[in-house]
């Protein structure tokens, strides 16, 4: 039997129950990065949070498929391009690379698809057109702006009203638009950057617009279960995508809207236009994939969660000591030839329930906990009953929480030199025991 699944909808404001839009089947897009650098590790936050949902959800029998994207088109990636004396897509196909060996040493589950904002033009382009024929967007000389005041529920995800959009900062000054909150949608350029010769001009797509589109076509569908990414996004790309979608297809894209909370560096959030960004390779260097994700799941993640070398370290330190009892567990089974258990219902039970809560990863953790130190407990007693469902059962929650587990090989050669160990030991042989420890140790069986 499920559990039943709560999830915050940021556009609702509230928790509500999560059920999927067609079936069995569940549709996540969140935002991914504009290519042009390394990414900063903050960058990572909603990867693995929605790396985590993806596989709560498939644990629960759900099919899942989870899309992020690349934004490979950006006035970034030129200026940057430009700087390194490289075309725009070699400069983002070396980004792309190296923010996919990241995911791998994150142990983040391959997506269903991860398109680049570049293969879409054409369908950005008829969308853009779809939506200036229905009177939502118009041109303002060359560019084309999305014409915010037709729709009416424009500020439900960030909670503004739009008088108090007018009065604030966050709105760029252009006396071509009709409304200081109108966005562009297509941006005629004549720099040395890419550009694309299309119906409604030459120049480029805005960014509000690429991931709309993306996640319309991938899913094939106007609605879709999840979308998500970064606190920063809510205003004004993602509440600027909900305008478009509600323009277009009259649904606000998502049927749930989840927001990760920052990463902060001293109290403050950590971005590279501050300076104050750590680049997500070299945190993985020196503390690995594991150590990361324990580091992301120490805070909830719709809260913000403090940067520190102490704090990765711990987190390294923790999910170290849990991997080695799994390895250790895991080698006692082999040597002991003992047979596959079967999952223990109630910390089970108990860890999905945390999960359901809103991914309530702290009290998942708690049942990890629990179960490692029954597992240390069994293997200092040698009284290995209950060691096959332990190990069935940690490893199987481990998984779900995405830590790549460590791999244990045995060798017959192995199990008969550990039997001949033990043996030694029982007819007190020290001798022959202490020539067959070292043995036994270098392959990691003691």
């Amino acid at each position: 039997m499920r559990t039943q699944i709560k999830l915050y909808d940021s556009y609702e404001g509230q928790m509500r129950p999560f059920v999927p839009l067609r079936g069995n089947d569940v549709s996540i897009y969140y935002c991914g990065p504009t290519v042009y650098n390394y990414v900063h590790l903050g960058n990572f936050r909603p990867t693995i949070t929605f790396d985590l949902l993806t596989r709560f959800l498939r644990e629960e029998g759900y099919e899942v498929r989870c899309v992020s994207n690349y934004t490979d088109i950006d006035d970034k990636i030129i200026r940057e391009s430009q700087k390194e004396g490289k075309s725009e897509k070699d400069l983002s196909q070396f980004y792309i690379a190296a923010y996919e060996d990241s995911l791998s040493l994150l142990n983040v589950l391959p997506l269903f698809r991860h398109p680049k904002a570049s293969e879409y033009i054409d369908k950005m382009v008829d969308f853009i057109d779809d939506l200036m024929k229905e009177g939502y967007a118009y041109r303002g000389e060359d560019d084309i702006y999305f014409a915010v005041s037709r729709i009416p529920e424009y500020g439900n995800l960030s909670k503004q009203k739009v008088e108090d959009l007018h009065a604030g900062k966050r709105i760029d000054v252009d006396p071509l638009k009709k409304d200081p909150l109108d966005f562009v949608l297509w941006k005629r350029t004549d720099d040395d950057g890419i550009k694309f010769d299309t119906k409604i001009g030459r120049g480029r797509p805005g960014w509000h617009t690429e991931c709309v589109v993306m996640a319309h076509d991938v899913f094939q569908a106007d609605m879709i279960d999840i979308h998500g990414g970064g606190f920063d996004l809510k205003f004004p790309h993602h509440e600027n995508e909900i305008a478009q979608s509600m323009a277009h297809d009259h649904t606000r894209l998502a049927n749930f809207w989840m927001h990760v909370g920052f990463l902060l560096t001293g109290g403050v959030k950590m971005s590279k236009s501050l300076g104050n960004s750590i680049l997500a390779k070299d945190v993985l260097a020196r503390y690995g994939g594991n150590a990361v994700r324990l580091f992301f799941y120490q805070s909830h993640y719709r809260a913000p969660v403090n940067y520190t070398e102490e704090n990765l370290l711990q987190s390294q330190k923790t999910v170290e000591r849990h991997l080695a009892t799994y390895r250790r567990a895991k080698i006692q089974l082999a040597l002991h030839a003992l047979p596959e258990g079967s999952i223990l219902e109630e910390p089970y039970e108990r860890f999905l329930l945390a999960l359901s809560d809103d991914l309530n990863v702290a009290n998942a953790l708690s049942v990890v906990d629990a179960l490692v130190k029954e597992t240390n407990q069994v293997l200092t007693h040698k009284d290995f009953a209950s060691l096959p469902s332990l190990v069935r059962t940690l490893g199987r929650l481990l998984g779900v929480l995405g830590f790549l587990l460590p791999t244990v090989e045995v060798t017959p050669e192995d199990r008969a030199r550990y039997q001949e160990y033990l043996e030694a030991r029982e007819r007190k042989d020290y001798a022959r025991s202490d020539e067959l420890r070292p043995l036994l140790m270098e392959r990691g069986l003691l």
